[in-house]
């Protein structure tokens, strides 16, 4: 039997309520094709590889964290993915730093991932990251095992002692790095971060683990179909397949 869209949304919000996300943001029901739900793919972000594994997989509905709209739309040609999901009859319902605030959103699987104590975690980078204790590793162990999990390129600043307080940050978070040194972090993880960010964290000896956005992000999608399959046991419901890291890395 068919879901609509509509239950699909009230489920998610509670799962991430809108009122989490920053002012900056776009997130909710992006593209509403208006067709009811019989099949689900969730991603971290919606390109048109998948939009065809949808159509080629009878999906009317792609759950993503990366907002499909961002930024106001001036133009909008045929192989754009908004217009690729109208004319498919595919909604997309986006949840962005909603899902990253969130409890068990995306940077509380993040920590899960890396190994960061449930009790005693607590919330920082405008609610987004995570920071709290973890068994006594060194930075180097942290970035391989980064490596090895997260399969995404990483590079590290070797920070002047263990780490036992690690902080992260999935994604863009590398500007937060100065509120993880305050809150006695010993290193931070995030997906990406400037230059200037791998200056600082040399020059105030705490470790800097860059795991890549996509790296730090993808695994949310894996627990937002979990939770739909569960919700919702009619829908046939999966990790798209072409979600994948834009990135090519040479080792």
């Amino acid at each position: 039997m068919s879901v609509s869209v509509q239950q699909i949304l009230g489920f998610l919000r509670a799962v991430a309520p809108q009122e989490l996300a920053l002012d900056w943001d776009n997130v909710g029901l992006l593209v509403d094709a208006g067709q009811p739900v019989d099949g689900v793919l969730t991603t971290l972000d919606i390109t048109p590889a998948v939009v065809r594994e949808a159509v080629e997989n009878d999906c009317q509905l792609i759950v993503s964290h990366h907002p499909v709209i961002f930024h106001p739309l001036r133009t909008l040609a045929a192989d754009d993915v908004p217009a690729l999901l109208m004319k498919n009859g595919i909604s997309a319902i986006c949840m962005h730093t909603n899902l990253d605030a969130a409890p068990g959103g995306v940077n509380d699987t993040l920590c899960d991932i890396l190994g960061i104590a449930a009790e005693g975690r607590e919330s920082f980078a405008e609610g987004c990251g995570r920071i709290g204790t973890t068994m006594p590793t060194t930075v180097e162990a942290l970035a391989k095992f980064c490596a090895a999990t997260l399969r995404s390129g990483v590079k590290y600043v070797n920070g002047q002692k263990p780490v036992t307080c690690l902080a992260e940050v999935s994604g863009g978070g590398g500007s937060y790095l100065e509120e993880a040194i305050a809150r006695g972090a010993d290193c931070l993880v995030t997906g990406e971060a400037a230059h200037h960010i791998a200056l600082l964290a040399r020059q105030k000896g705490i470790g800097l683990v860059v795991a890549g956005h996509w790296g730090t992000e993808h695994a949310i999608a894996d627990v937002l179909a979990v939770q739909l399959e569960k919700q919702f046991p009619a829908l046939t419901v999966a990790h798209a397949e072409a979600d994948a890291d834009p990135y090519s890395y040479l080792l």
